[in-house]
């Protein structure tokens, strides 16, 4: 229940980018609205570049972080709410107890090879 809730988080968190990746394109619109303008808004291109420029920065602060987590997650480090790299652990010790039980095989047809003749 703790990783659904975590991947909901995360989703969420990019949802919030999303929104404000559509605010920058927003300010930017309303900047080169202005700019075509024959007597220009100074204290409005002022405003709209601030938020411009801030909202890049947190959205690629944002980003940089959800780029962390999952590099994380693709490399098996522990991070919290995942059980990728216990799941992995499992599933290769599950490939090495098939791989000795395929040998212990060999070895039993061989033994009984060995007693026939």
């Amino acid at each position: 229940m703790a990783t659904y809730s975590l991947a909901n988080e995360r989703l969420r968190a990019l949802e919030d980018i999303e929104r404000e990746i559509g605010a920058i394109l927003q300010n930017a619109g309303t900047v080169i609205l202005e700019l075509s303008k024959e007597k220009t808004n100074e204290r409005l291109l002022d405003r709209q570049a601030a938020a411009f420029t801030a909202s890049v920065q947190h959205v690629e602060a944002e980003l940089s972080a959800q780029i962390r987590y999952l590099t994380q997650v693709a490399t098996g480090q522990p991070h919290e709410g995942s059980s990728y790299s216990s799941r992995k652990d499992c599933q290769m010790a599950l490939k090495r107890v098939d791989y000795a039980r395929l040998k212990l095989n060999e070895v039993a047809r061989t033994c009984e090879q060995m007693l026939e003749n």
